[in-house]
């Protein structure tokens, strides 16, 4: 049974990344590496929290822990740094601040939560008084 590096593990789920976004199979069958081996390798990238696809393709279809391995991975980065980590990866400037806006969210207390939904909803009426 070979061994592999862990910078060749890396390189080769980098090719299920965007931009590639090669599938489990058309990796294994170019890299001549078996199937669960590799789906091994991916659920283990998974759990130690690195951003890598489900069975889904795209980045909207990710995973919460995707998202939010994202998310922590991009926290330092400046506005350019996060547009070259973005085109590397596939994904826009708009998704990433996104999900960073809903993990924001998630931290709030529950009373936090309730103060920005009245809120929200006193504008939504003031906006719909207006409109009539």
């Amino acid at each position: 049974m070979p061994s592999y590096s862990e910078e060749r593990k890396q390189q080769i789920l980098n090719k299920l990344l965007p931009p590639s976004n090669m599938s489990v199979a058309e990796v294994s069958r170019n890299e001549g590496i078996g199937l669960q081996t590799l789906y091994n390798w991916r659920d283990k990238a998974k759990q130690q929290g690195r951003p890598v696809p489900g069975s889904k393709p795209t980045s909207e279809h990710w995973s919460a822990e995707a998202k939010f391995a994202t998310v922590l991975e991009t926290a330092s980065l400046n506005e350019a740094e996060l547009s070259e980590y973005c085109r590397a990866k596939g994904l826009y400037v708009d998704q990433v601040k996104a999900w960073k806006a809903d993990a924001l969210r998630g931290f709030m207390s529950s009373r936090e939560q309730e103060l920005e939904a009245k809120r929200q909803r006193q504008a939504d009426h003031k906006e719909i008084k207006q409109l009539k």
